[in-house]
């Protein structure tokens, strides 16, 4: 550049490679324009700075993708592994309830057999949840196949077991062994006709099942057993009583009832008179609060029960026996004379209040209706010693000794004068149960606050 000189012929050139000197005195008039691209080293430091930073973003991206991918596949395995054992339980489910019929029971009674093909086909009705999809095989279920563990007793329409149904209804199964031979349909109307009665002193009616032939009535379950068990078989399920008197029963924290000391609640003259009241109010309401009037025909102390409550619930009442209407199926101890006749008509009302004033003298006295010690008179039969008592003016000698003093024992005499009423030979002497509510509502324990 020191031998040329390019002044005054208006270049426009890139003098990046010039020095500043040469460029001024060599190139007057001329343009330096260079192109930003034509700057190697501003170009190579920015693409440098931009390759870096999408290398940087392109790895972060792809190691969230991985761990999320990674999470995804091992949450998929999981779920898999989850419905592929649902799957395996329910189909072992559907295979044992898909077992063909009939199905064949056996207690220390009777044999029964529910003529079914598939357990799912037949439904269970349930009348307060019509909703729930309960089948016969969800009754055997609930049963553990109706096995003798799940045995609560055998009554005289035939066995009664425990079990839980889907939704934890906590229910008693009664299997109508001994019925009449109507028709489905006809049992069908008569179960739901019962399903609609509803008291506070009637144990409810809380569905059925027609299962072939046999027909099964649900019940509420009943926590605290029944009277007899109360009075003569003792609530914990102890057969003998040697050396009851130094033990009572009372309500626990969990609506239980447990062993405590000798002033418990059950054996209080206002706990037998609440048994008796409820009892007398739920055949009123049967014989006087229902149309048709419905008779018990078979009122005793195994047919009331307690509930968590504590509260008697009559049992039983309603249902049709094997034979015909009209033919009686009494208790051994609980059959009113008119029955002992050799002609004799159907059941009445009256003969429900027989029933009844025998259990009144089971509560009182603590004695059984038959083959106890009806001290020195030697009587048979609770009937016959009580009411002579009575005639005879000595009701206290019939008090049962492990009531006497925790109430009025003149109550007491006047609620065994009740059950003489009730167990007159003749019934047209006989009150009604609406009478009786009123009598025994009259000697009705005061409780003082």
């Amino acid at each position: 550049m020191e031998r040329y000189n390019f002044s005054y012929n208006n270049l426009t050139l890139c003098a990046s490679e010039l020095s500043d000197e040469i460029f001024r005195t060599a190139f007057i008039g001329s343009l330096n324009s260079c192109p930003i691209a034509a700057n190697s080293d501003l170009f190579r430091r920015k693409t440098s700075k931009h390759i870096g930073l999408k290398l940087s973003l392109a790895v972060s991206l792809s190691t969230v993708f991985l761990l999320v991918g990674l999470l995804c596949l091992a949450f998929g395995c999981r779920r898999q592994t989850v419905v592929w054992e649902a799957n395996k339980h329910q189909s072992v489910s559907k295979e044992e309830q898909n077992i063909s019929g009939p199905f064949s029971f056996q207690t220390d009674s009777t044999t029964w057999v529910a003529d079914v093909k598939v357990a799912t086909s037949v439904p269970v009705v349930i009348f307060e949840k019509p909703l729930l999809n309960i089948t016969f095989s969800d009754l055997l279920s609930a049963t553990s196949h109706f096995d003798r563990g799940t045995l609560l007793a055998e009554g005289r329409f035939g066995p009664v077991y425990r079990g839980f149904l889907p939704g934890g209804i906590h229910v008693a199964v009664k299997v109508l062994v001994h019925v009449s031979t109507m028709t489905d349909q006809e049992v069908a109307r008569e179960l739901e006709y019962l399903g609609r009665i509803r008291h506070p002193n009637l144990v409810p009616l809380t569905g059925y099942c027609l299962a072939g032939d046999q027909r099964i009535a649900i019940y509420d379950y009943m926590e605290n057993g029944n009277l007899q068990n109360l009075l003569h078989d003792l609530p914990l399920g102890i057969s003998r009583a040697d050396d009851w008197s130094t033990d009572t029963w009372e309500e626990d924290n969990t609506n239980g009832i447990q062993n405590v000391s000798s002033e418990g609640l059950l054996t209080t003259w206002r706990f037998r008179h609440k048994i008796a009241l409820g009892t007398a109010r739920a055949l009123a309401f049967l014989h006087h609060g229902c149309s048709p009037s419905i008779i018990h025909r078979d009122v005793k102390a195994s047919s009331i029960y307690l509930d968590s409550c504590l509260e008697p619930r009559l049992s039983d009442f309603g249902l049709i026996n094997g034979e015909e209407d009209d033919v009686p199926h009494w208790s051994p101890g609980y059959v009113p004379p008119e029955f002992y006749e050799p002609e004799t008509g159907p059941p009445t009302l009256k003969s429900d209040v027989f029933g009844y004033g025998v259990v009144l003298f089971e509560l009182i006295t603590g004695k059984k209706p038959i083959g106890d010690d009806y001290s020195e008179e030697k009587e048979s039969s609770l009937v016959s010693w009580v009411r002579g008592l009575v005639r005879k003016n000595q009701c206290a000698v019939a008090i049962d000794p492990k009531i006497r003093g925790t109430g009025s024992e003149t109550e007491m005499e006047e609620a065994l004068r009740i059950g003489y009423l009730c167990t007159a030979d003749l019934p047209m002497k006989r009150p009604s149960m609406h009478q009786i509510v009123g009598l025994l509502k009259d000697i009705e324990p005061v409780v003082y606050q």
